[in-house]
């Protein structure tokens, strides 16, 4: 079932007048910038047709590795920052629970490390994790972040020590496709890790429809099949320009409550 825009409380907000032909006209502007890949940014427009387009190779490896880190791992670190760390953290809260890890059930454990290098939380984290079998997620498209490197050299240091060689069968990264640009893709071929790629025209806000954000969101249990074909639905719904389409109504009603309204701060909360 699709989420449904209610705009019934704007009514003592926004008139009718505030919703004029030119208005809808500037939504047609910009929604046909964005299909036709004509406007500033066009380059990280791939999440436009990611639904469609998504590597379905790579999918099918997500899924044999979300797999055996749940035959393997009582919990699992998801290093990131940005984009990389909160779209699969938004995702698993939004369809289990912000009390995930605190619900007894058949999967790991998932904490979220690398938006911050706050020692406290590092260290709980590595606390609760050295007494139990655990593998890292580790995403970043260049490598050379400063938060997320500094907790995965640490956590790397950790699995080596308590697995050895077979650490690296728990390391996954995610990252750019060519090892030349990527610091993290030149050591997980050093080092035999498994990689996934981040594609070039998807920015990391945009990321959670690919290994950014499905790996993990596997290994909580979600079924990622059905996640892929509701974004296609969706996608064929909201790829239609018209004043019912509640992507584009949104997005009017929120510029109308920013440009002319002087709203300016939006919350957003499950």
């Amino acid at each position: 079932m699709p989420i449904k825009l209610n705009d019934k409380y704007l009514k003592s907000f926004i008139s009718e007048e505030d919703l004029s032909q030119k208005v809808w006209d500037g939504a047609q502007a910009a929604f046909d910038k964005i299909i036709n890949k004509t406007g500033a940014g066009s380059d990280f427009l791939g999440w436009v047709n990611l639904p469609e387009n998504f590597n379905k190779e790579e999918f099918e490896k997500i899924k044999k590795a979300a797999d055996k880190i749940k035959s393997n791992s009582t919990a699992v670190i998801v290093i990131g920052i940005g984009g990389s760390y909160l779209g699969a953290r938004a995702a698993i809260e939004f369809m289990k629970s912000p009390a995930y890890n605190n619900i007894k059930k058949e999967t790991p454990d998932i904490y979220f490390l690398g938006n911050s290098i706050s020692s406290d939380n590092l260290a709980e984290v590595q606390a609760i994790c050295e007494n139990q079998h655990f593998s890292l997620i580790v995403i970043s498209k260049s490598g050379t972040t400063t938060e997320p490197a500094i907790v995965f050299r640490i956590l790397r240091e950790i699995l080596d020590r308590k697995y050895g060689e077979k650490a690296k069968e728990r390391i996954f990264a995610i990252t750019d496709k060519d090892s030349g640009k990527s610091k993290l893709k030149a050591l997980a071929d050093l080092k035999n890790y498994e990689t996934f790629i981040v594609p070039d025209d998807v920015g990391g806000r945009y990321s959670v429809l690919t290994a950014v954000g499905l790996l993990p969101i596997a290994v909580a249990g979600i079924d990622i099949d059905k996640i892929m074909a509701g974004a296609a639905e969706a996608r064929e719904r909201y790829l239609k320009f018209s004043r019912d389409n509640d992507a584009v109504k949104n997005a009017v009603l929120r510029n109308i409550l920013h440009a002319q309204k002087g709203k300016n701060v939006e919350i957003l909360v499950v």
